[in-house]
């Protein structure tokens, strides 16, 4: 009980700190840059448009209603890009010549920017789900496919040998020992890919769905909405920090348990 307490005191400092840094660069970029007050929005302003506004309760429905969609994006590209990285991870492993053939390909998606493709992806996929998972999906697959492959070749050669010589296959090697090794490295992956997938869904609900904050961030800039841009960005960045949070949170548990 006293690990776990500790480990949650460090998860919360570790967040306040996080909160703190993006509060000092918020502020002091604006200050730097010296952006209009008209245009570029402090922390109080937001916290005015949130809550002390007379409207702050239709406002927040806005936001969050807004934040709700693009988590639910966020959540399909990630699904679908950690799971298309984890299997190619263990065929790239496993067989030498698939990772041959495929990595370029993976290059390729990694090298030509999302909105280079994304007219191709609508073409594919339309304009609904399938489309958000695919534009998030790329962008989370190639961290997490490089961070994974890490992490099953880092397992110790002298513990596969010792699989192969109690007659273990090279699968049973890799299942009992490659993988286990790799978790460090899929919690890695994991909290790497949660801003990608963020990031993903914002530019599918740009480019394609019209919903969340993606598109109401754009459509409230269309209209000089400046108090909204600013509590959308706002939102979803916190959004971020805290899923970053509750991913090392779940790691340290897992350590704990596993004792490693």
């Amino acid at each position: 009980m006293g690990a776990a307490l500790q480990s949650a005191a460090r998860t919360l400092l570790g967040l306040a700190l996080s909160l703190a840094v993006v509060g000092v660069l918020w502020v002091g970029l604006l200050q730097v840059f010296n952006v209009s007050s008209y245009i570029g929005k402090g922390p109080l302003d937001v916290w005015s448009y949130l809550v002390r506004d007379p409207e702050a309760a239709a406002h927040r429905d806005l936001v969050l209603g807004q934040l709700g969609q693009t988590l639910l994006d966020a959540g399909m590209g990630f699904s679908a890009g950690m799971a298309a990285a984890l299997a190619a991870a263990c065929l790239f492993t496993l067989f030498r010549g698939v990772e041959h053939a495929l990595m370029p390909v993976a290059m390729l998606l990694r090298s030509v920017p999302l909105v280079a493709l994304a007219p191709m992806i609508i073409l594919v996929f339309g304009r609904q789900e399938a489309a958000v998972a695919a534009m998030g999906g790329i962008v989370v697959f190639f961290p997490a496919l490089v961070t994974i492959v890490f992490g099953l070749r880092s397992a110790s050669p002298a513990m596969l040998e010792v699989v192969q010589v109690y007659g273990g296959s090279r699968l049973d090697a890799f299942r009992k020992v490659a993988m286990p090794s790799a978790a460090p490295a899929l919690f890695t992956a994991m909290r790497v890919s949660i801003p990608g997938a963020l990031t993903g869904a914002l530019l599918a609900e740009w480019l394609a769905t019209g919903q969340g904050i993606g598109y109401g961030i754009v459509s409230a800039v269309s209209r000089a909405r400046y108090d909204q841009v600013w509590a959308g960005v706002v939102v979803v960045t916190l959004a971020s920090i805290l899923l970053y949070a509750a991913v090392s949170a779940v790691e340290a548990a897992v350590k704990r348990r596993t004792g490693t």
